[in-house]
């Protein structure tokens, strides 16, 4: 199966084929993937925020944005520009580093996750044999900047905000890991692409979600929590903490917060997908389809009809993922910051704990089915 790699390789021959060396056509290519992720990131996290003004005003019954463009999609547009052009002030006894540093490590870690995501077949920027482990890890730096943010603040709201964020961001940091590690051992690897491979032999019936129904719930409920989505938006409780670590940021500062809580939510659906939902994959098995219709799965239009196809199924299912994160906002209520930690250190934990020991038990008695 093409990788990332493969498109890196097939650029570079394109571009030695006009001339240019081996050395500059990789100079060439080395920014390209960049652009076309930080593009497309932003974009996912735009459509985000349109989503949560229409699903809120749907669930509320009202209309939401309809003036600014067809059905309001200009809002997010609206929303850059603003934050854009709005003067960035700093509190006067504020530690400017810190102020400054504390965003931008949130925003950049969360950002860096998406280079191990498939967004479709041959759609991701490297294909590391440890994916999982490089998420899990590179995110577990947020919690640094909203501490940094909430102590820098020089503000009791801030700090309370960005001392719960840190607490929040542990407790289920853990049993999160605990249901991936369960789907990377029915997988034998820790790759993103090997996961999905793993659930695409027999369409809608091998994927993780019905092997793993309680790894799924459990790190539904972290991921929930990591994204400080409600019931779990402890850290900016507006009620308690005014906007908690956010209070004292505006501007471009508070853009990356902005733009980074949405980019987290749409990382966290992806993870979804590509964990329990197969990633790109429809139910059906589309290199059947293929062989069904006697065509090869090399030529090259259907190649573009597949991947064209994989991205859109891989954005639908992230999208329901959203889509069920909104609307969850306005069913349940706010939990206290107890029965939070509680939640994940009392029950996710020893849960997650014995789902893992569950699956490599199941793994050596069933391998077949659990990818002995």
């Amino acid at each position: 199966m093409s990788t990332g790699i493969d498109l890196q390789q097939s650029f570079v021959d394109v571009l030695v084929g006009l001339g240019l060396t081996p050395g500059v056509a990789k100079a060439v290519w080395m920014p390209i993937p960049m652009i076309v992720m930080v593009l497309g990131v932003t974009v996912g996290a735009l459509v985000c925020t349109w989503l949560e003004r229409k699903i809120s005003a749907a669930a509320q019954q009202r209309i939401g944005p309809e003036f600014a463009g067809p059905f309001g999609i200009l809002i997010p547009i609206a929303d850059v520009a603003k934050l854009v052009i709005k003067q960035g002030t700093r509190p006067a006894k504020a530690d400017p580093i810190l102020f400054t540093l504390g965003p931008a490590i949130v925003f950049i870690s969360i950002f860096l996750c998406f280079l191990v995501v498939p967004f479709g077949q041959n759609i991701l920027i490297s294909n590391l044999a440890t994916g999982i482990f490089f998420i899990i890890a590179i995110s577990s730096l947020a919690p640094i900047g909203l501490l940094m943010a909430g102590y820098s603040s020089n503000n009791k709201y801030s700090l309370l905000g960005g001392l719960r964020a840190a607490a929040q961001s542990i407790s289920y940091e853990i049993p999160l890991a605990l249901a991936a590690l369960a789907v990377a051992m029915m997988s034998n690897g820790l790759s993103t692409i090997d996961i999905v491979n793993q659930q695409a032999d027999y369409g809608i019936i091998t994927w993780n979600i019905w092997r793993q129904p309680i790894g799924f719930v459990i790190f539904m409920i972290a991921a929930l929590a990591e994204c400080e989505r409600l019931p779990f938006d402890l850290p900016e409780a507006e009620e308690e903490l005014v906007a908690g670590y956010q209070t004292e940021y505006t501007g471009m500062r508070f853009a990356l917060f902005y733009g980074g809580s949405y980019a987290n939510l749409l990382l966290a659906g992806l993870l979804v997908t590509v964990l329990y939902f197969g990633g790109w994959e429809l139910p059906f098995p589309i290199d059947k389809v293929g062989e069904f219709l006697g065509i090869s799965n090399d030529t090259a239009w259907w190649q573009i009809v597949t991947a064209t196809l994989g991205i859109s199924v891989t954005l639908i299912k992230t999208y329901f993922f959203v889509f069920f994160a909104i609307l969850l906002r306005w069913t349940v209520p706010r939990v206290r910051i107890d029965q939070l930690l509680d939640l994940g250190w009392k029950f996710l934990l020893p849960v997650g704990l014995v789902n893992l020991l569950l699956t490599a038990a199941l793994k050596l008695a069933l391998p077949a089915a659990f990818g002995g």
